[in-house]
C-alpha cells in the first residue's frame, strides 16, 4: 500500500488505512534523529525492565492477570519495537505516490533504531460539527476516535487498561503470617 491509501472492512466504521508513526503514541515525537535515537533507547530499557519484572513476579504468588497484562504492554512495545529498529533498514522511503520497495539497492530509508512504526486500524466511528458554542473547536468537524493504530498499540492499550481496571487485586499488599 503507498502511503494514506486505505480501503473498508466494514463500511466507514473499520477501515485499513497505510501511515507510518515517527514517534510515539498518536504521532508524537521528539526531534531530529537524535530525539528518535532517545526514543528507542528508552524504548530498549523499557523493554528489559519489563522482562525482569516478569522474571521476578512469575517466582512469587501473584494474580495471573498481571501476569498476563503486563505480557501484553511487553508484546506489544517489542512490536513497535522491532518495527523501529528495523523497517528503516528494509524498505524504501514511503510516499503518497508509490508503494515502499522491499529491500531497494540504494539501502533502506533510515538506519538501525531510526525507523517508523506501522499503523494500520482506523476506527472512525461517527463524526460530525462541534456546536457553534463550544469555546475554540465550535463549529468544526470532529470525528470519534481518529487514531491509526497497530495490534502492538492494542496490546498495551489492553495490558494497561487490564492494570488499572483491577489494580487493587492484582497490586494489594500481602499480609505477612
Amino acid at each position: 500500500m503507498s502511503l494514506g491509501q486505505e480501503f473498508n472492512v466494514l463500511g466507514n466504521w473499520f477501515i485499513i488505512h497505510f501511515t507510518e508513526n515517527p514517534g510515539m503514541a498518536f504521532g508524537m515525537q521528539f526531534s531530529g534523529n537524535y530525539g528518535k535515537l532517545i526514543l528507542s533507547i528508552f524504548r530498549i530499557i523499557a523493554i528489559i525492565g519489563i522482562i525482569y519484572y516478569l522474571y521476578i513476579i512469575t517466582r512469587k504468588k501473584v494474580k495471573t492477570g498481571l501476569i498476563v497484562s503486563l505480557a501484553l504492554v511487553l508484546a506489544g512495545a517489542t512490536g513497535n519495537m522491532i518495527d523501529s529498529a528495523f523497517y528503516g533498514m528494509l524498505f524504501s522511503n514511503s510516499n503518497y505516490f508509490e508503494v515502499a520497495r522491499l529491500f531497494p539497492v540504494e539501502g533502506g530509508y533510515g538506519t538501525f533504531l531510526h525507523g517508523r512504526v506501522v499503523d494500520m486500524f482506523y476506527f472512525p466511528i461517527f463524526q460530525g460539527i462541534y456546536p457553534s458554542w463550544v469555546p475554540l473547536v465550535g463549529g468544526t468537524d470532529y470525528i470519534f476516535f481518529r487514531p491509526v493504530f497497530n495490534i502492538a498499540d492494542s496490546s498495551i492499550s489492553i495490558g494497561v487498561l487490564l492494570m488499572i481496571i483491577f489494580q487493587k487485586q492484582f497490586f494489594q499488599k500481602q499480609e505477612s503470617i
